[in-house]
Parts: structure tokens; C-alpha cells; sequence
């Protein structure tokens, strides 16, 4: 694979660059590359291609075919049996006479991550390196990748991949690579340690490491943290960019304080570089809801509908789910037909934006009409949209309701998540039926994907309490064991949570089930929390 600098190197517009076919050659500024190496067993070799671009969403699609990567991600996404991998699907079509470019798998890859399909998108990757040198893959590609491993098979296996490339190959992308996978794995002293050599090597001179840290102090709540990058920032003369406003905001407003948060805005109308896009107002709707500002968040919802360009999905999501925060039903739906109108095909995101949201107003007859119209255009059954009515007929206590929709979701080949089958759990609980939520239990711990799911700590406590008033030890082990089995315990915090010390049942389950309401914003998957636009945002930025 050939590495390659990005185009940002090249005083060459964008338009015009997708004329070009063959490598121009280009001197690389700022990064000493052997002109033949040697990386996992694949000559590298240092050329430029002006075809290929590292920021991808800066290019209009409509103006390339789009068929055939968008024919690739389909094939791959629908799968039905994924153990065969992304390898399998790319192998099918070449050797069905159609040759794959570089430029269409990266489209690919960009399209899964989009979707947060990391297995898959590092499928691809692993693909192209088996094809020795038919593939030029840049620093960004290896930048990508590095995220993708840490994502798919953990830490240990980025910081191999880190490791095992030659020092001379490891630029500032390389490095704010690792930092996000440090970052997103909340490793404090590991990414304090590596923004410190980044900044020994001379790659923070721009605002991304500084921004993807902000996002770690954010996430411990270390507000004041936050501050204290912005102030290192100005004291360097470094120019927050837009993400670095936009954290910033949202630290600020996480601290309950709209007057701290209004300041940061006020002086981000100072400073001329920078524009407000719809992520500043997004993320200033979301901390006037959480605050109780309705009027001022409804504002903030205006100014974001306003500022939506191109052909961008997300923002009409964000729309959608923070009108039903804000408890305004009639606007919610009003930009779900917006939405419709300037979208003929919606994706699966959308409808779950929109269910969601007339789920939490109590419109559950139009939420059952959207679902029913989504059945019949769906591409492949999301079992996430399915949850939405459920948990509604469970907390509604009509239980049978909620066995008789998952017989229907099963019946239409949906497959239950693990959360599917916790919300029948809830159910059970709720009637006192140890045996059947136990038997939830088990299949929830062995549901595909289960991986990335973990049991909510208020209804893990729940079940502990409902043993105990039922002399019902046997079951309570059995749900120990199968947490114990899945390392869950191993996290303090949870296992405080859910009323387990040292492995032991402590019986104060009810001070884990005080926390419900954060349970709902730590552990459902129908909630649409705006700050995660940043990190989005951010990871887009590798």
C-alpha cells in the first residue's frame, strides 16, 4: 500500500481534482518517509495521489456514480450471516467480473462508520491489506484504521497496531488516533501522557488533540479541565476552531449554568474565523432542556433548522428527538414531513428519531402508524425502532400487548437485542414472575451484540429485591453468575450500582435504583443526547 499525504498539502480546488486519474508528484512537508518501507509485509511507497482525498465529507457525491459503493455498503449491511465478514461480500463481487476501486471501498468504509458498523468497516480495511500492493493507503487510511481496531478489538489491539509502525510513519493523525481510542476508553494518564508527546513532536498545532481531550475532561465532568485547555489554547495564540467552541458550550451548560454558557457564545460572535453551525445551537437546545428553558431551547431549535445545508440527514434527526425533549409534539412532526419531503428514502435513524420521539409525548397511535408505514420501506429490521413500542406497552403494564408486538417483530424477521429482551425482563418483573425474567435474562446475555450492552443497574436491582421478597436465592445467583461471566463486575461502579460488593450481595439494591433517571440517559438506546453530536463530530475529523 502507498501512503500518501492529504490533500490539504496541494493548492488544487476539489472540483478539479476529480479529473485527475494518475499520482502527481509532491514534496512532503513535515514528514520524513523513507522512500521504500516495509509495514505488516507491504512495500510503501511515498508518492502523492491528487485522486485521493482524506476529507471525504467535503466532496459532493452527486456529482460521482454512487451506485456501486452504495450497492457494496448494501450488500454488506444486510449480510445475514455476518461471521462471513466485509472479505466475503468484496470477494463475491469481483468474482462476479466487477472490479473494486479505492476510492469506491473507502466510500464504504466511510458509509459503515457513519452507521457505527466498525466490524465491518475494518473488514474492508483488512481486505485491501491482504491485496498487497494493489491498494494505495495513506496515513489517513492507517489513522482510520488504528480507530476502527480500537473500536472493534480494544485498546491493547491499537496500540499493537501503533507499535508495530515504523516511527517515521507516525504523523499527527497517527497520534490523534490513538488519543481518541484513548479518549473513548476514558484512560486519563494515557492520553494526558500521549498529548504531552504530541506536543514534544510537534503536532499540536492545531486544535483537534485539544478538542478530543476536552471531550475527556467533559466526560468525567472535570468542567474545570475544560476551561483550563482553553485558557492553554489562548496563552498560545491557537485558534479554537468551531468544535472547540461547540465543547466548550456544552461543558459549560453541563454545569447547570446558562449565564457561563451564554458568555462562551457571546464570544464566539467576536471571534470572525468562526461561524455558529447547527451543532451550536443543537448543543445549546440540549442544555436549555436539561436546565428547564424550554422558550430559550425552542429558540435555539429555529436557529438550527435555519442553518441545515446540503443534503444533510443528522440535523433533522437532532430536530426531531429534541422537539419531543422539549415536549412540542405538533413541531416534531412538522419537521418529520420537512424531512420526508426533502428525503423520499428514509434511513432507519430517521424513523426512530420520529417514533422516539411521539413515544416519550404519549402519541403512541401516530407512533404506531410511523412504524407500520417503516415496515413496509424498511431495508433491514432494526430492533431499536421494535424496543420504542415495546417499552411503552411495558410501562403502560400491558405486558401481553408487549409479547404479542415481540411475536409480531420476530414473525417480520427482526432479530431481539439484548435490550429487547431487558424490556420483556422489566415486564415479568413487574407482574412478579421471577422464572420468565430470568429465562429474559439468559437470552438478553446471549442476544447478538450483546458485547456492547450492558443491564440496566436499576432493573439488576430490581430483580435482587423481587428474589429476596420471594426467597428466591437460586435465581439471584444465577443472574450473579451470568454478570460475573460477562466481566461486569469487574467495574466497580457498576457492581456498587447494582448492589454488589466483592462479588457479594450487598441488599441495598435501592441506592442504584434511585439513579432510574440516569439510568435511562446511560443505558436506553431511544435517547438522543445532543452532546453526542461533538464526539460524532470530532471522530469525523480523523
Amino acid at each position: 500500500m502507498l501512503l500518501q499525504p492529504s490533500l490539504h498539502h496541494h493548492n488544487v480546488s476539489l472540483s478539479s481534482s476529480l479529473s485527475y486519474a494518475r499520482p502527481l508528484p509532491c514534496r512532503v512537508p513535515s514528514l520524513a518517509l523513507p522512500t521504500a518501507a516495509n509495514y505488516r509485509g507491504v512495500p510503501i511507497t511515498v508518492t502523492c495521489s491528487i485522486s485521493q482525498i482524506h476529507s471525504y465529507g467535503t466532496v459532493d457525491y452527486e456529482r460521482r456514480p454512487m451506485v456501486k459503493w452504495n450497492a457494496i455498503y448494501k450488500r454488506i449491511s444486510l449480510m445475514e450471516n455476518h461471521e462471513l465478514g466485509s472479505g466475503s461480500v468484496l470477494d463475491q463481487w469481483e468474482k462476479e467480473g466487477r472490479k473494486l476501486s479505492k476510492w469506491e471501498l473507502c466510500r464504504v468504509v466511510k458509509e459503515l462508520r457513519k452507521f457505527k458498523r466498525y466490524k465491518h468497516a475494518l473488514e474492508v480495511y483488512d481486505w485491501m491489506n491482504d491485496k498487497g500492493e494493489r491498494f494505495r493507503l495513506s496515513t489517513s487510511d492507517a489513522a482510520i484504521q488504528l480507530d476502527l481496531i480500537g473500536k472493534v478489538r480494544g485498546i491493547s489491539g491499537a496500540e499493537e497496531y501503533f507499535l508495530k509502525m515504523p516511527d517515521t510513519l507516525r504523523d499527527r493523525r497517527i497520534y490523534g488516533a490513538l488519543l481518541n481510542a484513548y479518549v473513548k476508553a476514558k484512560m486519563r494518564e494515557k492520553a494526558e501522557s500521549l498529548l504531552d508527546e504530541i506536543k514534544s513532536k510537534g503536532f499540536a498545532t492545531h486544535a483537534l488533540p485539544y478538542n478530543v481531550m476536552m471531550t475527556l475532561y467533559m466526560n468525567l465532568k472535570e468542567y474545570d479541565k475544560v476551561d483550563s485547555i482553553v485558557s492553554e489554547m489562548m496563552e498560545k495564540s491557537m485558534q479554537l476552531d468551531i468544535y472547540s467552541y461547540n465543547i466548550w458550550l456544552s461543558s459549560r451548560g453541563s454545569q447547570g449554568s446558562a449565564e457561563k454558557m451564554e458568555q462562551v457564545f457571546e464570544q464566539m460572535k467576536l471571534d470572525r474565523t468562526i461561524i455558529p453551525n447547527w451543532t451550536t445551537f443543537s448543543t445549546m437546545a440540549t442544555m436549555y432542556i436539561k436546565m428547564g428553558q424550554f422558550e430559550k431551547a425552542e429558540d435555539c431549535l429555529k436557529k438550527v433548522e435555519s442553518r441545515i445545508t446540503g443534503r444533510d440527514r443528522i440535523p433533522y434527526h437532532y430536530l426531531i428527538s429534541l422537539y419531543g425533549n422539549v415536549g412540542n409534539k405538533e413541531e416534531a412532526y412538522r419537521v418529520w414531513k420537512v424531512y420526508r419531503t426533502i428525503f423520499p428514502i428514509v434511513p432507519n435513524l430517521g424513523y426512530h428519531a420520529i417514533i422516539s420521539s411521539l413515544v416519550r409525548l404519549g402519541d403512541i397511535e401516530r407512533a404506531e402508524k410511523i412504524y407500520e408505514e417503516w415496515l413496509q420501506v424498511k431495508s433491514s429490521y432494526d430492533p431499536r425502532i421494535g424496543n420504542l413500542l415495546m417499552g411503552w406497552y411495558v410501562k403502560e403494564g400491558n405486558l401481553d400487548k408487549a409479547e404479542s408486538f415481540f411475536n409480531q417483530m420476530v414473525e417480520t424477521g427482526g432479530k431481539p437485542n439484548s435490550s429487547t429482551w431487558e424490556t420483556l425482563v422489566e415486564g415479568h418483573m413487574g407482574e412478579k414472575r421471577i422464572s420468565e425474567a430470568l429465562s429474559c435474562w439468559k437470552e438478553a446475555f446471549m442476544a447478538e451484540g450483546s458485547k456492547s450492552w450492558r443491564p440496566k443497574p436499576a432493573n439488576v436491582s430490581t430483580f435482587f429485591e423481587l428474589c429476596e421478597e420471594k426467597d428466591d436465592a437460586d435465581s439471584r445467583d444465577v443472574l450473579v453468575g451470568l454478570l460475573r461471566q460477562s466481566r461486569y463486575l469487574e467495574d466497580e461502579v457498576y457492581a456498587s450500582r447494582i448492589g454488589l460488593a466483592n462479588g457479594d450481595v450487598t441488599g441495598n439494591g435501592l441506592s442504584a435504583g434511585k439513579d432510574n433517571a440516569l439510568d435511562k440517559i446511560e443505558n436506553n438506546d431511544d435517547e438522543n443526547d445532543g452532546s453526542e453530536i461533538l464526539l460524532n463530530q470530532l471522530q469525523g475529523s480523523l
